[in-house]
């Protein structure tokens, strides 16, 4: 089967390799539709630690059943699915204190490579966070379960709702789909970033005030009559804006730190600004079951629309050509179909 390998950074090769064959509890999925990530091209441009080269590549995903192996009862060949690509092992410390994000087996068991034409799903992907695709959700859209699993990991545990202001730094794919979930829960959003082109998708999406950094505390300040946001959802990874994020939230609000840094970074902040206006400072990191099963139910019934997110799509063949877009910033999202 043809897959895309990341052999080094800004080096994607298309390889024919041994077609994988299902083991017990395992299935055999036909990618239809893949999409790139913030991830993927932090792993082009860089390299990242959770994606190892040369390796496969890709792990947002929707397919088709072709196999599966013995004890796979919940799922028939023909199926049409949606999956993430890891699931929490369950028996680790972690684990057992509920904290499934944080699994410690979570990274090293992960199934990558979803820009290929088929994909191995192992077993405890399949029975804690495999679903069957409803007929009225395109492939396509499918495969935004597994990034907002991620964004409603972090966004689900404030009751966010009309009440509130959110304000979203970053409109990447990532931005964008904390703007559909904020706006789903009825709250004002404003969003920041440096791509006029997707601060005109995140006004499509329903933000509230989209602007260029250069007047962010200009619009913050007018918007909240000066007290700043009840939330902020950084989103880029950068850390000046780490750090600049609590300029921009009210006393007793909360700083969600989304975007990752690169790793050993350090960042400061001051500790009377935290100590005596009360703020929260929380960061997020991937999903659990329950996350991957209330982002399905939110696709499942059109709460969210993820559509105008998908720039344009591609075939397979064409990977290189795409990542080469997105590193000079253009689109948000593209599809791969093998």
């Amino acid at each position: 089967m043809q897959a895309a390998i990341l052999t080094e950074p800004g080096r994607i090769d298309l390889r024919d390799i041994p077609m994988p064959e299902p083991g017990e509890g395992e299935v055999l999925v036909k990618i239809k539709a893949a999409l790139t990530c913030g991830t993927d091209l932090k792993a082009f441009l860089r390299g990242h630690s959770l994606i190892p080269m040369p390796g496969p590549f890709g792990h947002e995903f929707s397919g088709v059943i072709v196999e599966k192996g013995k004890g796979v009862k919940t799922f028939r060949e023909g199926d049409a699915i949606m999956a993430v690509h890891s699931a929490p092992c369950l028996s680790c410390a972690y684990c057992k204190k509920g904290i499934y994000n944080l699994c410690t087996n979570l990274m090293s068991t992960k199934a990558l490579g979803a820009f290929a034409e088929y994909i191995l799903l192992p077993q405890h992907v399949v029975r804690q966070n495999a679903f069957r695709k409803p007929e009225g959700l395109g492939f396509k859209e499918a495969a935004f379960l597994e990034p907002l699993a991620c964004v409603l990991h972090g966004m689900e545990p404030f009751g966010i709702g009309k009440k509130d202001v959110v304000f979203v730094i970053g409109a990447g794919p990532i931005g964008l789909l904390h703007v559909l979930l904020a706006k789903a829960k009825g709250a004002k959003v404003l969003i920041t970033g440096l791509e006029e082109g997707r601060l005109k998708t995140a006004k499509a999406l329903g933000a509230d005030l989209v602007f260029d950094p250069t007047q962010t505390i200009k619009s913050v300040r007018d918007l909240t009559g000066g007290i700043g946001v009840d939330y902020v959802f950084e989103c880029t990874g950068q850390p000046g804006i780490w750090e600049a994020a609590v300029d921009y939230i009210r006393k007793g609000g909360t700083v969600v730190l989304f975007g990752g840094c690169k790793g050993g970074t350090t960042v400061r902040y001051k500790a009377d600004r935290l100590h005596y206006d009360e703020i929260t400072l929380r960061g997020t990191f991937h999903f659990t079951p329950d996350d991957v099963k209330r982002s399905y139910k939110l696709l499942k019934d059109r709460k969210i629309n993820v559509r105008r997110l998908i720039s344009d799509t591609y075939p397979l063949e064409s990977i290189s050509e795409v990542f080469g877009r997105l590193a000079r910033g253009e689109g948000v999202k593209y599809a791969l179909t093998p």
